[in-house]
């Protein structure tokens, strides 16, 4: 292997019953080809059994776990994380790296209002329909623990920016509703990274990897991970 690739989902997303059997096996099978190996985990805090915990306490703390664990397996392996929506926060809190008490006592409490099924995340149609018709893909409102720990990790990053120095890129459609395109622009610019980049795509949305330019934005990735590779070489 070249590298590996840790994919890291977002927020109601597929959870993967099986590693990568969910929505990125197309990514991870464009990625094996070209001599990448990729890992997924899913959130810990997820229910198995009707999505009743979606709230993400430690997970953190569980992906410095696999990273460990990929490490082991995988000596003198480049690694780099693909961070998804809040999974990208995730990733940059561990690589930079007492709730409310509403949250203590009541972490499974939904924040009514807060399901964001309707607001569009492709202009695929066709990965519109698969995303929202899947069981497996929770479109619930979120709750409160999760509402709190989202807000925590931001905040968090907003302050320590320029603690990031690892090479990274980060992209982002300009028409994404979901998340801020100029809270990206913000890591970029703030950033005391040597080597990063920032991918602004006109008029794309919330799931880049499942635009309909999805081929793309997979050769943007492979082709800045080959550069970090050439880097190390140099």
């Amino acid at each position: 292997m070249r590298g590996i690739l840790v994919i890291i989902h977002g927020l109601n997303e597929h959870r993967q019953e099986y590693p990568l059997n969910g929505r990125y096996l197309h990514f991870a099978e464009q990625l094996t080809s070209c001599g990448f190996g990729v890992y997924a985990m899913d959130w810990i805090g997820e229910d198995w059994f009707g999505f009743l915990d979606i709230y993400i306490p430690v997970l953190s703390v569980w992906l410095e776990v696999l990273l460990d664990k990929i490490m082991v397996e995988n000596p003198g392996v480049p690694c780099f994380l693909l961070g998804h929506s809040t999974g990208g926060a995730v990733v940059l809190k561990v690589c930079i790296a007492v709730a409310p008490i509403f949250s203590l006592v009541a972490p499974k409490l939904q924040f009514k209002g807060a399901n964001k099924r309707g607001i569009p995340v492709s202009r695929d149609p066709a990965a519109l329909l698969a995303k929202y018709s899947d069981p497996l893909v929770y479109t619930g409102p979120i709750r409160v623990r999760t509402g709190h720990e989202i807000l925590r990790i931001s905040s968090y990053l907003r302050r320590n920016l320029k603690k990031v120095t690892i090479p990274f890129m980060v992209l982002h459609g300009t028409a994404d509703r979901v998340t801020d395109p100029l809270a990206s622009q913000d890591l970029y610019n703030e950033a005391s990274s040597r080597h990063k980049d920032v991918r602004l795509y006109d008029g794309f949305l919330h799931d880049l990897l499942f635009e309909p330019e999805r081929d793309e934005i997979a050769a943007d990735i492979i082709d800045w991970m080959e550069r970090m590779l050439a880097l190390q070489t140099v």
